[in-house]
């Protein structure tokens, strides 16, 4: 295995792969820095100019791109909370704290490293245990994909901070939407009140983007915050090594998060970065500063975001299976080139496939040089007057949101969003339960209702892991609030 990884890298460290690379990580970071455009769209927009490269040149575009959206979703949430990608919504509840604060340096810095050293860790793991991983996570019976997405929802609990009431009811509205839309079982369509275009429900990205970007604006309109003034004086400078050396642990274990969570087909990045920050403020000394603008939820997502690439290409290349949906874009783009993912790719073009491995490697320090030297870029938006940056962030809305599917439904729901986001704001609602509701709502109907139909209820009580992942589920929600009201007793 080193000496076939030792030839990829001699494949890639050449002046061709290495400016694809180059090219894919920068086009990668601009695809997710713009609301509207997922790293799938983004792997999916740029697969037709790869039709005249090799296959090997094609992939190595494709994954840095992939590689950069990832990371570069995070920087619009960071710096004016409009997060790029549903992922980067987590990053965004401390990464915009902190920039507010005026220290959107040290959020882009923490940001940039742990998204380089999660990306690592997640290229690691692939390169290990591609095969073993992805024969077990091929093995998960429905009943553990809903207790995974139960025990993603318990995050709830340490997300809540003392407002646990009102982030549950976010959740219930989050769940709620979930539900608009045609049945995934029977067909049937559910609160669509015969609107052709509510059939496939409520769109992820204008609901993303309305929620937090738009919220913003209305709630800065609101406020009289019109006039022109600094987003924030920006008071600090690059973060030392010091700073990352404190979040090391944070770093790993979230990495490690984000990795085991992407190798399951259908979790997602998402869900990782969601587990990675709850267990983040759990294990934390400073467990009070989560939500106000902590270096540690910042890591805790950004880590778990870029580990979880490594981790949903292992089903791709061990077993053809899409762990992600921008890894099912790049099942297209290789059958495209004549290649077949799966373990006989392997057998039939291993250099081909230790290539994408080198490349993994190689972009992620691609991806550090790039995101440490346009991060002081990035800073300056702490600059623009509010009065033009209002402006600027609800024309991306708008423009994110058609895009989408060209729809000038999804438009309107953004602006709808965007007053739900502002009225949950006004009366002290936290948004990120809405977008957690949202987003596991649909996975845990679909995989709760396989589960009963293929072995019936007791199948939750009678497999192992799925009773194991519940009761950490139950408890990851209870302990919590328990603890919390104990405290009020106390108090009291």
């Amino acid at each position: 295995m080193i000496e076939s990884l030792f030839g990829g890298l001699g494949t890639v460290v050449a002046l061709v792969p290495l400016l694809t690379i180059v090219a894919g990580i920068v086009l990668g970071i601009l695809i997710g820095a713009m609301p509207g455009l997922s790293p799938s769209m983004g792997v999916a927009l740029m697969v037709p100019f790869t039709y005249g490269m090799s296959p090997t040149l094609a992939l190595i575009l494709l994954v840095g791109i992939y590689i950069g959206s990832s990371y570069g979703g995070s920087i619009t949430g960071i710096m004016v909370n409009a997060p790029g990608t549903p992922s980067a919504v987590v990053t965004a509840i401390d990464g915009f704290a902190l920039t507010r604060q005026g220290k959107p340096a040290t959020a882009l810095g923490t940001s940039i490293v742990a998204s380089s050293v999660g990306g690592m860790f997640g290229t690691l793991i692939l390169i290990l245990f591609s095969v073993p991983l992805a024969a077990a996570a091929v093995r998960f019976h429905p009943s553990e994909y809903f207790a995974f997405a139960l025990f993603g929802m318990a995050t709830i609990a340490t997300l809540a901070g003392d407002n646990w009431g009102k982030a549950f009811i976010a959740m219930m509205v989050g769940l709620l939407i979930a539900t608009v839309g045609t049945d995934p079982i029977s067909g049937a369509e559910r609160f669509t009140f015969d609107k052709t275009a509510l059939s496939d429900g409520f769109m992820l990205i204008p609901a993303l983007i309305g929620i937090f970007a738009l919220s913003e604006v209305f709630r800065g309109i609101e406020k009289g915050e019109m006039r022109l003034e600094k987003l924030g004086k920006v008071t600090d400078r690059w973060p030392r090594f010091a700073h990352y050396w404190k979040l090391k642990w944070v770093t790993l274990r979230s990495g490690a998060i984000g990795t085991l969570v992407g190798v399951f087909p259908g979790a997602g990045a998402t869900i990782g970065s969601f587990i990675s920050y709850g267990l983040a403020k759990r294990f934390s000394r400073h467990p009070e500063q989560f939500g106000q603008g902590s270096p540690e939820g910042v890591t805790a997502s950004e880590a778990a975001d870029s580990g979880s690439v490594g981790g949903a290409m292992v089903p791709l290349l061990a077993l053809g299976i899409p762990g992600s949906a921008t890894t099912a874009v790049l099942i297209g783009a290789m059958m495209i080139h004549d290649l077949t993912p799966g373990p006989q790719l392997f057998i039939r073009s291993p250099e081909m496939i230790y290539a994408i491995f080198a490349a993994m490697l190689v972009a992620q320090f691609v991806l550090l040089i790039v995101g440490m030297a346009g991060g002081r870029l990035w800073v300056m938006v702490a600059h623009i007057p509010k009065e033009l940056l209002y402006v600027l962030i609800t024309m991306m809305a708008l423009i994110g949101s058609y895009a989408v599917r060209n729809s000038l439904f999804d438009v309107f729901a953004c602006l709808g969003f965007g007053l739900l986001g502002w009225i949950l704001r006004r009366y002290g609602y936290p948004l990120a339960p809405v977008i957690l509701g949202l987003v596991l709502g649909s996975i845990a109907e679909t995989n709760f209702r396989r589960a009963i139909m293929m072995d019936g209820f007791s199948v939750f009580f009678t497999r192992p892991l799925t009773l194991i992942l519940i009761l950490l589920a139950v408890a990851s929600f209870l302990i919590p609030l328990s603890g919390r009201l104990r405290s009020n007793r106390h108090r009291a």
